[in-house]
């Protein structure tokens, strides 16, 4: 049975964040009182706030999109943050949905809970079926978790708490910091700077021959709220875009989006991460939802963004 969003007080936790902002915009068609606090006004990695909170505020939906997100660099140099932050956040808000009664929660987990050597494309199924990819592991380990509590509560209590997984997601609100920012965002920032140094030549990390795949952050926002109507089950269920492309070749379109005609050039003494990461959109696709969002598209939509955002990117 579908699940009625209209006249629902949906909380989005994470609003400010690319994904939750995404979300945040596409539940204005939905007709929901919606509800956000942002970090200087709950501190989500407070237990006694975060139940606070939401026992004052009472939400009949919680998406959670907070979380501590960041590339290859910052996973490594970080790891405390990424999975202590993230094991909190999540816990919290999880604990606390329950508590205030809330009807429906949806928990925002990645594609790195995958094995690094997951069969292509990765089925839902091949969740824990081998090692993780030791560059993100530390990410990886909370959002499994994640997903697990909301398995378990469902399990115990009844409750209709779904988790999604999309795959590697880019757009408008994204980060461009070159430390901590993932692969799209980290390429638009050293192209653009390339270009305005005068340069021609691209550097990027690693051979260039892992494959990706990638979903504009509004087809994913458009899929999340589909679900949420669409969707209840105990399994965790993919969000991705179902094609793959070398990163080498997302380099080159990067380039020709910035304006950027010059060579590409590899440096392989950097991590290249997981060899593919093509999840199986399958499930997804057969209760009828497709993206819309070409990614030569979305790289020129996200790059005029990043142009207009300035500093604030």
């Amino acid at each position: 049975m579908a699940f009625n969003l209209r006249g629902k007080r949906v909380f989005v936790a994470g609003h400010r964040g690319m994904v939750g902002a995404a979300v945040a915009r596409r539940l204005v068609a939905e007709d929901v009182e919606l509800l956000v606090a942002g970090r200087d006004a709950l501190d989500l990695r407070d237990q006694a706030a975060t139940r606070a909170w939401l026992a004052a505020n009472a939400p009949d939906v919680v998406v959670l999109a907070a979380a501590k997100v960041g590339g290859i660099l910052a996973n490594d140099t970080y790891p405390v943050d990424f999975l202590y932050d993230n094991l909190v956040i999540e816990t919290n808000v999880i604990e606390g949905a329950f508590r205030a009664g809330v009807e429906k929660l949806l928990f925002l987990g990645s594609s790195c809970i995958y094995p690094k050597f997951a069969p292509q494309p990765i089925p839902e199924s091949a969740l824990l079926t081998g090692a993780l990819e030791p560059t993100n592991e530390w990410y990886a380990i909370a959002k499994i978790a994640g997903l697990k509590l909301c398995e378990a509560y469902r399990r115990q209590h009844g409750v209709d708490y779904i988790s999604a997984m999309p795959t590697n997601l880019y757009g408008p609100g994204d980060n461009f910091d070159p430390e901590t920012a993932h692969v799209i965002p980290a390429l638009i920032r050293k192209a653009n700077d390339a270009k305005m140094r005068g340069e021609a030549d691209l550097a990027i990390w690693g051979t260039g021959t892992p494959r990706r795949e990638f979903l504009h952050v509004d087809d994913c926002a458009d899929a999340l709220v589909f679900l949420l109507k669409n969707y209840s089950d105990t399994e965790h269920i993919n969000v991705g875009s179902g094609e793959d492309l070398p990163i080498a070749d997302l380099a080159r379109l990067i380039m020709e989006v910035v304006g950027l005609d010059g060579a590409l050039r590899f440096d392989a003494s950097r991590p290249d991460g997981t060899p593919r990461k093509l999840m199986s959109g399958d499930r997804l696709a057969a209760m009828g939802w497709a993206p819309t969002i070409d990614l030569a598209d979305g790289l020129r939509e996200t790059y005029r963004w990043f142009l207009d955002a300035g500093d604030h990117a």
